[in-house]
């Protein structure tokens, strides 16, 4: 309530945060906003800095990432594909809408006009969509890898380039039905983004919010959840079975090479499944204030939707970093390439055939 009053005091009991956001935008506002005096400059400056670091950090990153992966021959596998589809997923993310959220939190509101904001929001749609169901193929790979075994059919190829293409297209057409009628991207609270309209009250456009949490949030998750829970199933099933045969035949562990190829692959599977946990927690901030738009649960106001842009542009960041520290085969490229920013693997690591998305019969395969 402080906080509200001395905004208030500042600006002026008639200002509104709509007051700075240009004509031809002004049909996008939903009524919602005008009842909000101006932010504090503040946020906005708070907002840019983030934003810039963000974008530094998750650019180079996934950069790097992209580099290793397609350079380094043992990394060029079917497999790994979808971990560079990731990567360039993120890497677009950052490079393409983090400069106009930078350049729109130093004039505080939204400067592009109509059609490049429709253009944005579509963007960060199209990437964040991809990013999940990237992330939900390489969770039915390890599946795959992991619970079938070597009676798993091995990705091929083209095999990972259908996948690929199936993401961005299906990706795409969600992306684009608010520009054809089915809902619309508007400016969201903060005047700095765009976004999908959740504060409309015909139903047509509340049941484009809902389908698309449906389908490219709660399918996802629960497809995803499917394949950990029997990756986890199988993963303690394996390590008992060794430990009870260890015990019988009287030795300390029964970890021979290929017992040590399946620890590893187990153990970065563990660490896609906390990448994919760490996507979740940055996009669920956007579906809580979509769905507090839609069913008019909680009230709204514009410094909360900052919090969704910031987490939601914070999932690009995570991916490098848990690959970077993590990921062995791709640890030893970088160190080989950049001795600077890795720190060298152990010899338990580097000898490893095992990587963080390379199927089990593949690595085994002969060069």
């Amino acid at each position: 309530m402080d906080t509200w009053n001395g905004q208030m005091s500042a600006y002026g009991a008639n200002q509104t945060v709509v007051d700075k956001v240009l004509p031809e935008m002004l049909h996008l506002i939903d009524p919602h906003w005008y009842q909000f005096p101006p932010m504090n400059p503040l946020w906005y400056g708070l907002l840019g800095f983030t934003i810039t670091c963000l974008a530094i950090t998750s650019i180079t990153g996934n950069a790097m990432v992209i580099y290793i992966f397609t350079t380094t021959k043992n990394l060029k596998t079917p497999s790994n594909l979808l971990v560079v589809n990731l990567a360039v997923s993120d890497f677009l993310m950052m490079a393409c809408m983090a400069p106009p959220l930078i350049i729109n939190s130093y004039n505080e509101t939204w400067v592009f006009g109509p059609l490049f904001c429709a253009i944005y929001a579509c963007g960060g749609s199209l990437y964040g969509t991809v990013s999940i169901w990237t992330m939900t193929a390489i969770a039915f790979d390890r599946y795959n890898v992991i619970v079938k075994g070597i009676a798993a059919k091995p990705m091929s190829i083209n095999g990972a380039l259908l996948r690929i293409l199936a993401i961005w297209l299906s990706s795409l057409a969600w992306t684009v039905a608010p520009i054809f009628g089915w809902n619309r991207y508007v400016p969201e609270g903060n005047m700095t983004v765009c976004g999908t309209d959740y504060l409309s009250k015909d139903w047509l456009s509340r049941s484009y919010i809902i389908a698309y949490a449906v389908f490219c949030y709660f399918l996802p998750l629960g497809l995803i959840v499917y394949s950990y829970w029997f990756i986890i199933q199988a993963v303690a099933a394996h390590e008992k079975a060794m430990r009870e045969q260890a015990k019988k035949m009287n030795v300390a562990s029964l970890r021979s090479s290929d017992a040590a190829n399946t620890s590893a692959e187990c153990k970065l599977a563990k660490v896609a499944l906390m990448t994919i946990s760490l996507w979740f927690m940055a996009w669920t901030p956007y579906l809580v204030i979509n769905f507090a738009g839609v069913f008019e649960t909680a009230p709204i106001s514009p410094v909360s939707t900052i919090w969704g842009s910031v987490f939601a542009k914070a999932n690009a960041v995570y991916n490098p970093i848990v690959y970077g520290i993590s990921h062995p085969k791709y640890r030893a490229a970088l160190y080989q390439r950049f001795p600077s920013l890795a720190c060298q693997p152990s010899p338990d690591e580097s000898g490893s055939v095992a990587s963080g998305n390379t199927a089990v019969c593949e690595e085994k395969a002969p060069a």
